[in-house]
């Protein structure tokens, strides 16, 4: 093989890794894998799509060897092939939201709301955690928080949080956070609380910003 052979070789097979994030939905799939292990089922209802072109997309990326699977019983489970898959969605949208005007015009309307957002960094919000200064507020589904979460963060599903507000004092700031900066059940959490009273606020931070950044998790 010559050397142009060899650099068309090398170059079109990092492409099917391009080839297989081209998809909006791809991307969101991936961001819900960073967060652990789904089933088929899961993962089409989630992104709201079809079960014929969940699977399409599954297998897109699959052969490109970005995720795995499973099969218990009739049930077949997809994850990520390793954490590093997590970081490329992570510097993905890193690039995108540093070139892209169009992009950062939406992220501007997802924060337009400043008192929404925590002002403090990352390593600060956990020492203020550690104090008990803070509650931090996982709103994902429960077993992501299983998987994976922030040190001292509180598992309290958006799903449950209207009805389990009394467990959550009111003399204590409160930070929400979910799956990124795409994810919106923080929004939605931060809301409830501040409209029932709570002094809340969001990161827009998920478990693999916090990896990204060289930063612990617990399990």
């Amino acid at each position: 093989m010559n050397n142009r052979a060899l650099k068309d070789l090398l170059y079109e097979q990092v492409s099917r890794v391009g080839k297989a994030l081209s998809s909006p939905k791809r991307l969101e799939i991936l961001e819900m894998l960073a967060q652990g292990e789904k089933a088929v089922e899961t993962i089409t209802a989630e992104v709201a799509i079809d079960n014929k072109l969940a699977s399409a997309h599954l297998k897109a990326l699959k052969e490109a060897r970005l995720v795995q699977t499973r099969r218990d019983g009739k049930r077949i489970y997809y994850k990520l092939a390793g954490p590093d898959v997590a970081q490329l969605g992570v510097v993905l949208r890193q690039v995108a939201e540093e070139h892209l005007v169009e992009l950062q015009m939406a992220v501007q309307k997802m924060a337009a709301d400043p008192d929404h957002l925590v002002s403090v960094g990352r390593k600060e919000l956990m020492a203020q955690a550690k104090r008990g200064e803070v509650i931090v507020l996982d709103v994902r589904p429960q077993n992501e928080f299983d998987t994976a979460h922030l040190p001292h963060a509180r598992s309290m599903p958006l799903a449950e949080l209207a009805q389990r507000l009394d467990e959550l004092p009111r003399d204590v700031d409160i930070v929400a956070y979910c799956r990124g900066p795409f994810c919106l059940m923080s929004d939605e959490a931060v809301k409830l609380l501040q409209a029932k009273g709570y002094r809340a606020r969001k990161t827009s931070d998920g478990i693999s910003e916090w990896q990204a950044a060289g930063l612990p998790l617990a399990k």
